[in-house]
């Protein structure tokens, strides 16, 4: 399952209420922000000058070579991303092979190769303004950006990618989510989607 949508959409909501409810004994999940480039060898401007809304950032054809590898019944370890140096950590999140494999990340159903691999393509759907002020809140809160840095980024490079990229993306998804998680509906009906698959 591939969940795509804008930054702040509510795409790790979605996947953290069907790992949740549907039990993570019974389905891993992989965040395509795990699979940003290696950019340790740069020093700290430059890297926070990086275009991280671009394709170009992911290093893809790692998770499609991890998708693949799961999909044939072998772990994979995934990379983990530190958020406030924009490198790599020196540890990996072991993934273990499972009937359903959650695919979150704002370029999910941007990028060919990824979503030959998904088999239920899901965008969410949220507007603008409230994905802002939660990408503002999450970036100043979380990720320790000043309020004048994620303005910069988000006018330079997060709307215009997404006008770009991931918007257009949304023409590829088989259910599309408005809201995201607050969408009770929908996610009762994913979930049930999966519990029927699971049962099979």
């Amino acid at each position: 399952m591939g969940i795509a949508g804008g930054t702040g959409s509510g795409k790790t909501t979605v996947a953290r209420s069907i790992y949740d409810r549907v039990g993570r004994n019974r389905i891993e999940w992989i965040s395509h922000d795990s699979y940003y480039r290696e950019f340790r060898d740069l020093d700290a401007a430059a890297r926070a000058a990086i275009n991280f809304d671009h394709p170009d950032s992911l290093e893809s054809e790692l998770l499609v070579q991890h998708l693949d590898r799961l999909a044939s019944g072998e772990p994979v370890d995934v990379p983990v991303y530190d958020f406030t140096t924009h490198s790599r950590s020196d540890q990996t999140q072991r993934v273990e092979p499972r009937k359903i494999v959650i695919v979150e990340g704002i370029l999910v159903l941007a990028e060919a190769d990824v979503r030959k691999r998904i088999d239920i393509k899901l965008f969410v759907d949220t507007p603008p303004d409230i994905r802002f002020v939660r990408r503002l809140l999450r970036d100043t809160q979380a990720r320790g950006r000043t309020l004048e840095s994620v303005v910069q980024q988000y006018l330079s490079t997060v709307r215009p990618m997404h006008e770009e990229f991931v918007e257009p993306s949304k023409r590829y998804a088989d259910l599309i989510i408005p809201e995201g998680g607050e969408n009770r509906v929908a996610l009762e009906a994913i979930i049930s989607r999966m519990e029927h698959l699971l049962a099979l």
